[in-house]
């Protein structure tokens, strides 16, 4: 791998984790991971180029036909592609499906860019998300086979300590914190070949004490009313959070970085 490489683009491809969420700007957008990767990148490269094409709520299908295409074409310097974790916390998923989709996806995404990035997604502990583990690896499985095949790199953030520790979760505990944005930045920024500017992001947070069960029974409460619950509406309605909403950065334009 390159040291310290030098990219002039990098167009974001997938959902809601690459789009931001849940790290809140005070105007309401989200800023996340990859707008803080090209933030550092932009600062190394002046007239350095970003596209974010990723939707909250997209399956993998929703992917491939909405961006994988228009990623493709821009002929950006670095990809990054992360899919298919929305369909495996589906109640129904053809996980042959899903392999074959993702698949499309780095075959047409990898000859376009100089460097593709997929992703080992994060992934919290708890019973919710307990019963979907096993399909969640085999997605990794997949992942790790498409990149060995076709040159692309694994940023492995499902095996970082960090990340499945609950206070680097938002409440409604499918979506990263700033600090775990902050984090996955760093992983995959290391990956790339820069060198670390925090060495330790897979290293857990210091131990606290835990929140009591009164407290934890209130903050169930509210998961299940305010998040779980219009979850599981929309999967039976077969609708998405991402409805109707147009890519983050449609545009491989040069990149100033993310709001303060």
């Amino acid at each position: 791998m390159q040291t310290n490489p030098t990219h002039t683009s990098l167009v974001a491809v997938g959902d809601s984790f690459t789009e931001g969420m849940s790290d809140l700007l005070p105007d309401g957008s989200y800023r996340g991971w990859a707008d803080l990767l090209a933030d550092r990148m932009a600062a190394r490269t002046p007239g350095f180029r970003y596209a974010n094409l990723a939707v909250r709520g997209k399956l993998i299908k929703q992917i491939v036909e909405e961006q994988v295409d228009v990623a493709a074409a821009m002929g950006a310097d670095v990809i990054t592609l992360v899919g298919g974790l929305n369909d495996t916390l589906r109640p129904k998923c053809d996980m042959g499906r899903v392999r074959g989709l993702l698949g499309e996806a780095v075959e047409k995404l990898a000859p376009s860019c100089r460097q593709l990035v997929l992703m080992r997604s994060p992934g919290r502990q708890g019973p919710v998300l307990d019963r979907f583990r096993p399909r969640m690896e085999e997605l990794f499985a997949c992942v790790d086979e498409l990149a060995a095949r076709h040159g692309a790199i694994v940023v492995d953030l499902y095996g970082a300590p960090s990340l499945g520790d609950p206070r680097m979760w938002d409440v409604d505990r499918l979506h990263l914190t700033a600090e775990g944005h902050r984090r996955v930045a760093e992983a995959v920024w290391q990956t790339l070949g820069y060198d670390p500017e925090d060495t330790d992001w897979h290293t857990p947070m210091a131990a606290t004490m835990p929140p009591g069960w009164a407290a934890r029974r209130v903050a169930d409460a509210r998961f299940a009313r305010q998040y779980l619950l219009p979850w599981i509406g929309r999967r039976l309605t077969g609708r998405s959070s991402g409805d109707g909403l147009p890519p983050k950065r449609p545009e491989l334009l040069p990149y100033e970085g993310p709001a303060a």
